[in-house]
């Protein structure tokens, strides 16, 4: 497949008294295109997300990072020192999953106002914090298929607290494909597999990934548990799954 030309931006995502703001990436070709919205790790909108909101673009779609620590700490990203991770982690757990699903449907309705994008096939993909929230992302109506990268916690707790936001499977009206490096010991393998058995129990259309040798975070180049095997085989799937929306 030819990648295409880009053309990438800031913008500003307007709601009552918030603006969020979004890492926006898109086909220079005039056309018709479905859009992404790419949900950051703990590390903000940084290089990482940048690159794949732009590898996406690159495949035929017009995809939008929010930035999902806006309220709390507007502008932040960072890189992948122990510091780093602390800073990240602080601010996730300051969201609020209410919150969250609002700065998505505000990027997906920023999307839908544009006269190059398809009106309804949406996609995310979500990494570490945001594959947690690409899984709850998945519950709107909007979103007809999640890629959820290694996200910690989809079984024992949901942002802001309530209910795990694996007990919200039944909601999804899409297609979900989740990404799981067996060394990562932030997820145990049980928590997958329960994943995987709410997503059969009901009857949500999926495919669960378990990569040999894979730990937290393989998908990204820069940080040390990048695993290109398994990073390869991984964005293959992604391009599969978005190929739906076409």
């Amino acid at each position: 497949m030819t990648e295409q030309a880009i053309i990438t931006t800031t913008v500003n995502l307007l709601q009552d008294n918030i603006q969020v703001s979004a890492y926006l990436a898109e086909p220079k070709e005039p056309g018709s295109y479905p859009g992404v919205v790419v949900l950051q790790e703990i590390f903000g909108i940084n290089v990482h997300i940048r690159d794949v909101t732009e590898r996406i673009a690159k495949l035929g779609y017009v995809a939008i990072a929010p930035a999902l620590f806006q309220r709390t700490a507007p502008g932040f990203e960072t890189g992948y020192t122990p510091e780093d991770i602390e800073t990240g982690r602080g601010y996730a757990m300051q969201t609020q999953a209410s919150e969250l699903s609002s700065d998505i449907q505000l990027a997906i309705d920023y999307l839908k106002n544009l006269p190059q994008v398809k009106k309804d096939s949406f996609g995310c993909i979500g990494f570490c914090f945001g594959g947690h929230v690409a899984y709850l992302a998945a519950t709107l109506p909007d979103i007809k298929a999640t890629a959820s990268f290694y996200g910690a916690g989809i079984t024992t707790r949901t942002p802001g607290g309530g209910a795990p936001t694996v007990s919200r499977t039944r909601e999804i009206p899409g297609t979900v494909y989740a990404f799981f490096g067996k060394e990562d010991a932030s997820i145990p393998p049980e928590q997958v597999d329960e994943i995987e058995t709410e997503l059969e129990k009901y009857k949500i259309p999926h495919r669960v990934f378990r990569y040999d040798g894979a730990d937290h975070g393989f998908f990204c180049d820069l940080r040390a548990s990048y695993n290109p095997k398994a990073a390869a085989d991984a964005w293959e799937q992604v391009k599969q799954l978005f190929g739906q929306l076409n």
